[in-house]
């Protein structure tokens, strides 16, 4: 008989996360479970019982209260998970914070590092010990998370480095910002970028000391980039969305890279874009769109 698998979407409510919920529980099976995360307790509520209903939904269904903000919030849930079901199968890490153009990019700082950067970090922490063989764990991030998009200066500080020195890297660019002296020192101004450049390092980082047994288990920890998404929290940045994809097209490939069982060793620990890598040193500073910002 096949065990249960367990599955966890962050910011599940709305927009690409709540098509992940939904992609999962059309594909999964009736044993399974779906846990759909947000901070906003009607929301996550109302979303996960209209998916739950939904004609084409085969597996078990369930919201769950989680601010990705708080670490000790994220370490209680996967602790509770090791308990009542002896890890997670699947872990998607999709949170967000809407940014502006016309917003201030030092004033919305905080809110956005914890958002994308501090949960990152907790979610690896917490979820990479408790996955299973043959799991995934994907941090969605974005194809401008590539080292070639900071400045030179800045690449060591995310090149071969451990978690503990992304996580030290994020905290030194946030106090910058704090400070005055984040463009001085080359931090884009756009926020965006670092963070991004972040994520994807912070999963590069855990996933080099797991490789060798993640392979040889089937398990595979990743970002993933799932192209131009029409968002609410995308829509303000661009002025083209004629090839824009609807957030149900956008996690196809997502989907895809989570549920076929298998590992390619060239894409694990790697960003993934349309399952193709997206390399790690490709990109260059984008220094037009970061005069465009409101500092």
């Amino acid at each position: 008989m096949n065990v249960a698998r367990i599955a966890l979407v962050t910011g599940a409510n709305q927009g690409l996360g709540r098509a992940l919920a939904e992609g999962l529980a059309t594909r999964m099976d009736p044993a399974d479970l779906v846990l759909l995360t947000g901070r906003n307790p009607q929301r996550v509520a109302d979303a996960a019982a209209e998916i739950a209903a939904a004609p084409g939904t085969r597996s078990r269904v369930e919201a769950r209260v989680l601010d990705v903000a708080d670490a000790e919030a994220i370490a209680a849930l996967a602790a509770e998970l090791r308990e009542t079901h002896g890890g997670v199968d699947i872990v998607l890490s999709n949170a967000t914070t809407r940014l502006l153009p016309d917003q201030s990019q030092s004033a919305m700082a905080d809110e956005y590092i914890d958002v994308a950067n501090t949960a990152t970090h907790s979610i690896l922490r917490a979820f990479g010990p408790i996955l299973r063989p043959g799991g995934r764990l994907l941090v969605v991030a974005s194809s401008l998370g590539t080292l070639g998009h900071l400045p030179e200066r800045l690449h060591p500080l995310f090149d071969h480095a451990t978690l503990d020195q992304v996580e030290y890297a994020v905290e030194s660019w946030r106090s910058a910002i704090h400070a005055g002296t984040a463009e001085e020192a080359g931090w884009p101004r756009w926020l965006n970028i670092p963070s991004k450049v972040a994520q994807v390092a912070a999963v590069r980082a855990v996933a080099a000391e797991r490789r060798d047994h993640d392979l040889a288990t089937g398990t595979l920890i990743a970002s993933v980039c799932p192209g131009m998404v029409d968002t609410a929290t995308s829509r303000p940045w661009f002025s083209d969305y004629s090839h824009a994809q609807t957030p149900a097209e956008a996690a196809g490939a997502v989907l895809d890279l989570a549920l076929t069982p298998g590992v390619d060793p060239a894409r694990y620990g790697e960003l993934i874009r349309f399952g193709n890598v997206v390399p790690w040193y490709s990109g260059e500073p984008l220094a037009e769109q970061d005069q465009l910002l409101t500092p």
